[in-house]
């Protein structure tokens, strides 16, 4: 029994070196060329790999990583393991049984043990076949990763990515980053769906998203939610408004306004989430899910409505920004906690997060709004 951590190391000590370099070289382009495949694939090698390496050296009785074990053999012995059969196991790997045998016999030689005990037709694992069955289980599924990992992405022929887009957070701010997304990712091929800040959520936990911008003031404990950019929310209204002469408008001033409510709006989430008592009521005339329709009939001067700070604004409209108190929505990059990220999704989520969001200038309202009113509404708000 004294023999077991050593015997323990011997498990992590042999690292597949071999298979990394045969990884690198057969993925990645020359040294001299830096591109999002070399950092993936080596990153991913570090983050796989490296905590093998520390185990090796704090277990082993030397700081030498011994390399002599073979990929093949802990297939081999992954497969006896499981039939616990000569014979099956080396029809399952393709492989003659006295092939498969010599090389089971190296692993034990390395192992400084038996690993099978073969008591007639009877197989079954040994301690030190118990012991070290699920390190090598580790060691093959995470270079079969690795491997598929980095061929997938060097091979790019489509790169899918779905994209959750909450509805009510405008596409100004997002164009930019997605022409560098696409720029990075030549081949993407991505998804966008836009709904409900909750149900954006729910499909994201569904698997049914990849990842997702989503602003609330909190996330269900599975999701792993990173800050991007913040705005805030305003008041929108009719020309000649008596906002119209007030440089921010304070929130009890809307108490008896006509309100047309955007039925996705998430300002009442943010609102709560400050703890302060609603002081003031509104006469809601309208409601409705179209962005389009809300601001239209507010340039018909129908009544108000709260909106964020970078939702497109139609022509005839006005805005002030709400103040005591002011309220704001921070736009998160939202993921599953624990999920297995693709290669593009990572590159996604990295320039997500490095991407200067506040430096984008809003790029005003989307043509096919201002067509609405132009085509629709005259002036004095009556139908053309």
């Amino acid at each position: 029994m004294d023999r077991a951590p050593a015997r323990a190391a011997a498990i992590v000590r042999p690292l597949i070196f071999s298979d990394i370099a045969h990884l690198l070289w057969l993925f990645l382009p020359p040294w001299g060329v830096v591109d999002e495949a070399k950092v993936f694939v080596v990153r991913t090698c570090m983050k796989c790999f490296g905590p093998i390496v520390r185990i090796a050296v704090g277990y082993g009785r030397t700081n030498r990583l011994e390399v002599a074990m073979e990929m093949h053999q802990i297939r081999y012995f992954l497969a006896v393991a499981e039939t616990l059969n000569f014979t099956r196991a080396a029809e399952q790997c393709n492989v003659t049984q006295p092939s498969l045998t010599r090389a089971i016999q190296k692993l034990e030689d390395e192992m400084g043990g038996p690993l099978f005990s073969r008591e007639h037709h009877n197989t079954h694992l040994t301690e030190l076949g118990r012991l070290v069955q699920p390190h090598l289980e580790a060691i093959y599924s995470t270079n079969a990763a690795v491997l598929a990992e980095a061929k997938q992405y060097r091979s790019m022929d489509r790169a899918p990515l779905k994209l959750g887009v909450m509805c009510t957070i405008g596409p100004a701010r997002l164009v930019g980053f997605l022409e560098q997304l696409r720029t990075r990712i030549p081949m993407l091929d991505l998804i966008i769906r836009d709904m409900p800040a909750k149900p954006l959520v729910e499909a994201l936990l569904a698997g049914d998203l990849d990842v997702a911008l989503v602003a609330l003031p909190s996330f269900p404990e599975r999701c792993t939610a990173k800050p991007l950019f913040s705005e805030r929310y305003l008041i929108a209204f009719p020309k000649g408004h008596r906002f119209e002469g007030m440089n921010a408008v304070p929130l009890g001033e809307l108490d008896g306004e006509d309100y047309l409510q955007r039925v996705h709006c998430e300002f009442r989430y943010h609102f709560e989430a400050l703890g302060i008592p609603k002081r003031h009521s509104v006469n809601i005339r309208y409601h409705s899910e179209r962005e389009d329709w809300v601001q239209a009939m507010i340039a018909a001067g129908m009544g108000c409505a709260v909106m964020p700070e970078h939702l497109p604004i139609l022509p005839g409209l006005s805005t002030r920004v709400i103040i005591e108190p002011e309220v704001s929505r921070t736009i998160h990059l939202v993921t599953v906690a624990g999920r297995r990220f693709t290669p593009v999704e990572q590159v996604a989520i990295r320039m997500a997060q490095s991407y200067r969001w506040d430096a984008t200038e809003p790029r005003g309202a989307t043509p096919g709004w201002c067509d609405l009113v132009t085509d629709t509404l005259s002036p004095g708000g009556e139908r053309a």
